[in-house]
């Protein structure tokens, strides 16, 4: 099969804030790098950080410090984070935002007397929640996009990449199969360095907060790659995505947490309020918590005419609603419902991805030459990712890959061969839908959906994970019969389809596996038959790799204790 080859010395596989921050550092630490962003949809268009409405954690104000915020992001991750990572995370995010003011324009909203401005977000025991309005994420990719623009960089845009390539040898990643999306041409990009930067998103769920093109790619071609994955049964649903109807995609779509930090209800479907009947904190606690209170609602049948829950502002003033939620505000009006003066239906949303590839604080993985950043990276969340602290990981952990790639490929002087049999083994998978009668990818997708929400979502035991595992190596069989009506690859958006639910199933065996194998709750993580937390002094994480050897489910998941570098259970940073 045909194929072009291009080289570069650093290749970036994402536009979200990882990837263009990567670019950003990787072009200032050696302006003679040749660099090359490639994204499956259009620059600044596409990805999950444009999508961001909270806002970004960070310790400035005073009484706050790097420490408070660092022993906050272990608390609410139920002490599963790589604590160093944790660490990095929050020293560097008070650079970072810096950065973002000061050299690329991004400009927050602040006090009267000028200093930055820092919402409440739950889980957190200071205001540290640096914003502009409820559109942060537009803020921070606008600004990185013009800066990334007038970079002399190459750019394939509406570029998906199939597989990651390593050597003949194996030892070292030699560069990545894509596919141009426009011709259907296949592409071998040898690069002396990658970065994995494609982001999450946990579409496999009936109700999810990412947009469609968010498959899980990066993921998928790591497991296939050899590579391990920590923390991948840790989930989080954000307890209020927009429910306006199975048969609208703004159903799933966040309302942000900082309407519950600035005193939002939930109310059941007779108008009563109920968190206080789950935890002390009401509607300020953790992401996790207010899911299961929700779904508990739900389960229980106190629910709206959608079957959700309400989320009420109006007893805040509705002006001072419509002045401070500007975007949340418009966007509940598209649907027709009033935020600022009645209620809206929510339901809990699969948001994050805690789990991804297992990496160094730097953003090195177990194969020499790939550099893993955001959402696609595990370790610096554990069990529970705090509200503010996504955009802050993807844009610390991004500069400190294009640092690291740059100063690697600036030493090495040549490129390395890509396993042929690799390649043609990747292109022959992709495509495999054009060598079968043609079938209905929707109906396989839907199945997936419902059996994620119902059997490894917000509440799961042991006879719902298993039915779930058997369900999906049907719906694996189910999709490599199911054929393609055009067998025309010039952007035949059902082949992508088709390519996108298989990276969907096959992490969602991952999640399954992983689910299956953790008997006791933490964080997003809640098993009914397993409820305890089980001892902090044991914790322990999940590493999950792909094994080809085993039959039906091919996926084995092993445990490692997690090593309390900085601070263990009882102790604190804070004096």
């Amino acid at each position: 099969m045909q194929f072009q080859t291009l080289k570069t010395d650093v290749l970036i596989l994402g536009s979200g804030g990882a990837g263009l921050f990567a670019a950003l550092h990787a072009s200032r630490a050696n302006p003679g790098l040749d660099i090359t962003i490639a994204i499956k949809g259009l620059l600044g268009k596409c990805g999950c950080t444009r999508m961001v409405q909270g806002g970004y954690n960070v310790a400035l104000s005073p009484g706050d410090s790097v420490e408070r915020h660092f022993m906050d992001t272990i608390s609410g991750g139920k002490w599963l984070p790589d604590q160093d990572m944790a660490m990095r995370l929050c020293e560097t995010a008070v650079i970072r935002v810096q950065e973002l003011e000061n050299e690329l324009g991004c400009f927050f909203d602040r006090n009267d007397d000028g200093s930055l401005h820092h919402k409440a977000f739950a889980g957190q025991t200071f205001d540290r929640t640096v914003h502009k309005g409820d559109l942060t994420g537009i803020e921070i990719i606008s600004r990185l996009m013009e800066q990334v623009r007038a970079l002399p960089l190459q750019m394939m845009e509406e570029h998906r990449a199939l597989a990651l390539l390593p050597s003949r040898d194996g030892d070292v990643l030699a560069g990545v199969l894509l596919v141009d999306m426009r011709s259907g041409e296949f592409r071998v990009v040898k690069a002396k360095t990658v970065l994995l930067a494609t982001g999450g998103g946990p579409t496999m769920y009936r109700y999810h907060t990412p947009s469609g093109d968010k498959s899980m790619d990066g993921l998928a071609m790591s497991l296939r790659l050899g590579l391990g994955l920590r923390d991948m049964e840790m989930v989080q649903f954000h307890p209020t995505g927009l429910l306006a109807g199975r048969d609208t995609r703004m159903t799933g779509t966040v309302l942000e947490e900082g309407l519950r930090g600035a005193g939002g209800y939930l109310l059941d479907g007779q108008g009563e309020r109920f968190m206080l009947n789950y935890d002390a904190e009401g509607e300020r606690a953790t992401r996790d918590i207010v899911s299961r209170a929700i779904y508990a609602e739900m389960r229980a049948g106190r629910t709206t005419s959608n079957g959700g829950v309400y989320i009420a502002m109006s007893h805040l003033g509705p002006d001072l609603v419509a002045a401070k939620f500007p975007g949340m505000v418009k966007r509940c009006a598209d649907c027709g419902f009033d935020l600022a003066a009645g209620r809206v239906e929510v339901v809990p949303t699969a948001h994050y991805f805690m789990g991804g590839v297992v990496v160094t604080t730097d953003t090195r993985t177990a194969m020499p030459g790939l550099f893993v950043a955001g959402e696609d990276a595990g370790g610096a969340h554990g069990a529970n990712r705090l509200g503010g602290n996504g955009v802050a990981n993807s844009t610390v952990f991004g500069g400190i890959a294009g640092d690291e790639m740059a100063a690697q490929a600036s030493l090495q002087n040549h490129w390395v061969e890509p396993d042929s049999e690799v390649i043609e083994a990747a292109m022959e998978r992709s495509m495999l839908p054009f060598r079968q009668a043609a079938g209905s990818i929707n109906s396989i997708r839907d199945r997936l959906l419902d059996l994620m929400w119902d059997d490894v979502g917000v509440l799961r035991d042991a006879d719902g994970i298993k039915r779930a595992q058997v369900e999906m190596v049907a719906l694996k069989t189910e999709l490599q019969a199911c054929g393609l009506a055009d067998d025309n690859r010039v952007f035949n958006l059902s082949w992508h389809d088709w390519l996108n639910l298989s990276s969907l199933i096959e992490v969602s065996e991952v999640i399954a596996a992983a689910a299956l194998s953790r008997e006791n709750s933490r964080g997003a993580h809640y098993r009914e038959d397993f409820p305890e937390v089980g001892s902090l002094d044991d914790s322990y994480f999940t590493i999950a790799h792909s094994d080809p050897e085993k039959v039906g489910q091919t996926v084995r998941v092993e445990c490692q204790p997690v090593e309390f570098s900085i601070v263990k259970p009882g102790e604190s940073l804070i004096h």
